[in-house]
């Protein structure tokens, strides 16, 4: 049980990331990595939304939509849920921690669009139907691996752009193009964690 957990948790991060295996996420990943700061307070927050969004929308899919043949409301009923959340994290950090409600600016209510934390509550509901015995508690694990490997993904690259910054890059790279080709860079590294994760499963 425990190593089935430590599997899905590290896959999530290394193997399965959202945003550089899944290419879920894009559009936070590119505008909020230019500096630390917000690179981690978007994480975070995105990281919370998952994990949480998941311990909802896990038990009503199952006990609510399912049950009563509603499935074809999941879509509608997991946004839903994700915008609530959302709402409650701008409430708070608007209160409590201004400057960084502030820097992340208008990506945070973006989150509620964000591909990556709908991703995550829908492929945890299909593992589970794939392998029965992927249950709450792995989804739970994955949903925060997910935000793990969404804040490993944008720290790193907030350090690559800062290194960008302050390189001589040719004009006609300068942008858009050398942040796009830097990120399929890290992409690519994070390929070599591939063999970790199945050494894992396989012992």
């Amino acid at each position: 049980m425990i190593k089935a957990l430590v599997a899905i948790f590290l896959a999530s991060i290394l193997t399965e990331n959202y945003i550089l295996n899944k290419f879920l996420g894009i559009c936070p990943f590119l505008g909020v990595s230019k500096k630390l700061n917000t690179a981690a307070g978007m994480s975070l927050a995105v990281t919370f939304v998952m994990v949480l969004s998941t311990a909802v929308t896990w038990p009503i899919y199952t006990y609510i939509l399912v049950p009563n043949n509603m499935v074809f409301l999941q879509t509608l009923v997991f946004i839903l849920i994700i915008a609530t959340l959302v709402q409650f994290i701008e409430i708070i950090l608007r209160k409590y921690i201004p400057s960084l409600y502030k820097s992340l600016g208008i990506y945070l209510p973006l989150i509620t669009t964000n591909c990556a934390v709908l991703g995550v509550t829908i492929l945890v509901i299909e593992k589970g139907a794939a392998d029965p015995s992927f249950g709450y508690i792995h989804s739970l694990v994955n949903a925060f691996g997910a935000g793990a490997g969404f804040m490993v993904a944008m720290i790193i690259f907030s350090g690559v752009r800062q290194r960008l910054e302050s390189s001589d890059i040719p004009d006609f790279f300068k942008g858009l193009p050398i942040t796009l080709i830097a990120a399929s860079i890290v992409a690519v590294s994070f390929l070599g964690f591939q063999g970790v994760v199945d050494g894992l499963l396989n012992q």
